[in-house]
């Protein structure tokens, strides 16, 4: 669990950017829907996200983790188990306070910071897309997109759950070619919160004991 976790919170589940190519596809429907979901986030001063990660093969989820991720602008915190990074708007803090690492990297053109809604940017260059239809998720007629690699990247598809009513994401499937199945479902959402001014600082007082190494 700790060896999938922290290869999705290090960049697995961040896919890089494969550029434009005229045989993306994407349905109208759907797009429409995750652009619609994109700007009610962006027009938030803060977003914060409670989340199940799940992990499995062969479409089944064998383990769980509660994890939580708050967002401003294009600054962010996540944390799941023993692993949380930051992003300031510069920097990309991976803490793993089990091992006592900090890894430190400036972000690059040819990827995108993980995020439990990461796909609704990726999408327009990476990804056919599909709209699927309607799927019950935990109580919920929600909207059903599918995601398909326009260019090899070692993933199968992605399955996207959204509250198109209230132009929220709800769950998030990620099916690898190796069978691997990662899942984020969203328990909790809250925006506009009061948030402490160092949410999205590195504290390096706070990690004296750490090996920190800089990219």
């Amino acid at each position: 669990m700790k060896h999938i976790i922290s290869k999705i919170v290090v960049g697995s589940m961040v896919v890089g950017a494969v550029g434009f190519t005229n045989a993306q596809k994407i349905d109208a429907k759907a797009k429409k829907i995750l652009d619609d979901i994109t700007a009610n986030y962006k027009s938030k001063k803060n977003t914060y996200f409670k989340f199940s990660f799940g992990s499995g093969t062969n479409g089944k989820v064998d383990k769980s983790e509660p994890g939580i991720y708050y967002a401003a602008g294009d600054k962010y915190k996540l944390k799941i188990m023993e692993t949380e990074q930051i992003f300031d708007g510069s920097k990309i803090y991976n803490i793993n306070t089990e091992d006592k690492e900090v890894t430190v990297a400036k972000p690059n053109g040819s990827s995108s910071m993980f995020s439990p809604i990461n796909y609704l940017s990726s999408y327009r260059n990476d990804y056919n897309v599909t709209y699927e239809g309607k799927k019950n998720v935990n109580g919920v007629n929600a909207d059903f997109i599918k995601l398909t690699p326009v260019k090899s990247n070692g993933i199968q598809a992605v399955y996207l759950f959204v509250n198109a009513a209230k132009k929220q994401m709800i769950k998030l499937e990620q099916h690898g070619n190796n069978n691997d199945l990662a899942v984020i479902a969203i328990t909790q959402y809250k925006e506009n919160q009061t948030l402490d001014p160092g949410m999205f600082v590195f504290d390096k007082n706070k990690y004296k004991n750490y090996l920190v190494t800089e990219l």
